[in-house]
């Protein structure tokens, strides 16, 4: 495996730094994009995390692919309580007004009509979000219902980190970040008209909020995961059990737009490489690689490239990695990918042009 290592030099642009606290008993702010931890109180503590646990029943609704068919709901809402909806038997929407009820009101009788529809049962679909929960790193995560009730002690338990993980996943797709962000929805049924308000009080609060959720039991107390973005810096803040929480979380975003600033070090697409081995192949990667820093971590960011030399080279074939190291720390790492070079097909007339400048 062949290594190569670049330094980056980026331009200095100063920070006014400031101490941050909460009230919360865990508490993380997270970069979206990275993954980096920008502040953390208790973050591995597994407590119950009530109705945040929505994101994961609203991100596998999404990724169903069913937004838009249309749901009848049946007695499957019988055993919904606290709060909700108030959707009623026979009653016909879009799995997509579903998951607006669910993320802007946190309904209780919705998050069981999604689990029916998107998995047959609610059952199934409590497997569904503990297996996405680990394909995503939640290693500290179980799921028993999709709502975040703690009935006869089933409630869902987390942590900071690992709901900061779902929350930064979840906000990569478009249809859900389009969801959690909106403030207000209508929705006309064929037995009722509905006008829903978004629980979540930073989106009016706070101009740089793009999302969130928020939940509350006797068990859990006030639990909230908020994202927001500005100058092309995205974060995602989540606090448990925290009686302070939107003031908590508008300070823990002003904290990292104040001291951290996103670097793009390395663009999508084509890589300019001296590895002999692929001259002849598109080498590339797929997503831009940016990292949040602070003033003064610029100087000890650099790269490694490390190739593997791989003998089949189909479409979309992985022939290495990029590292990024702050320091001797690896924070970032991103695929490298080769595809055969694609040359266009020649028409009929540019071959008999070429046949006969050949002749000569």
């Amino acid at each position: 495996m062949k290594k190569i290592i670049v330094f980056l030099f980026l331009l200095c642009i100063p920070f006014t730094a400031k101490a941050i606290g909460t009230s919360a008993s865990s508490a993380i702010l997270m970069d979206q994009d990275s993954g980096r931890i920008l502040y953390a109180s208790n973050i591995h503590e597994v407590r119950s995390v009530a109705s945040i646990s929505k994101v994961m029943t609203a991100i596998l609704a999404v990724e169903s692919g069913k937004l838009k068919n249309k749901v009848t709901i049946g007695d499957e809402i019988s055993g919904a309580h606290g709060s909700g909806i108030y959707v009623k038997k026979g009653e016909i929407l879009t799995l997509e007004d579903l998951v607006y009820g669910l993320m802007l009101r946190s309904g209780n009788d919705a998050s069981l009509a999604i689990a029916h529809y998107v998995a047959g049962s609610v059952d199934e679909f409590v497997n569904q979000m503990n297996q996405k929960a680990v394909e995503l790193g939640m290693k500290d995560t179980t799921f028993y219902n999709p709502n975040g009730l703690d009935d006869e002690e089933e409630g869902n338990y987390s942590t900071a980190y690992d709901m900061a993980i779902l929350m930064s996943y979840a906000m990569q797709n478009p249809e859900f970040a389009k969801i959690t962000g909106t403030k207000k929805y209508k929705l006309k049924t064929n037995m009722n008209t509905y006008i829903w308000y978004n629980k979540n009080k930073l989106l009016n609060q706070y101009d740089y909020t793009t999302g969130g959720k928020t939940g509350f039991t006797k068990k859990a107390r006030r639990t909230l995961v908020t994202s927001a973005s500005k100058d092309n810096l995205n974060l995602v803040v989540v606090t448990l059990n925290d009686g302070n929480d939107f003031l908590d979380h508008k300070n823990l975003f002003e904290y990292g737009f104040s001291n951290y600033q996103n670097y793009q070090v390395l663009k999508k697409g084509n890589l300019e490489i001296e590895e002999e081995y692929y001259k002849n192949y598109q080498v590339y990667i797929k997503n831009n690689i940016t990292y949040p820093l602070q003033e003064g971590e610029k100087e000890t960011l650099h790269m490694e490239y490390q190739f593997i030399k791989n003998k089949t080279i189909k479409e979309e074939t992985e022939i290495g990695t990029i590292y990024l190291y702050l320091g001797d720390k690896e924070v970032r790492k991103e695929p490298i990918y080769a595809s055969p070079i694609v040359k266009p097909k020649k028409s009929f007339f540019t071959k008999i042009k070429e046949w006969f400048q050949n002749l000569w």
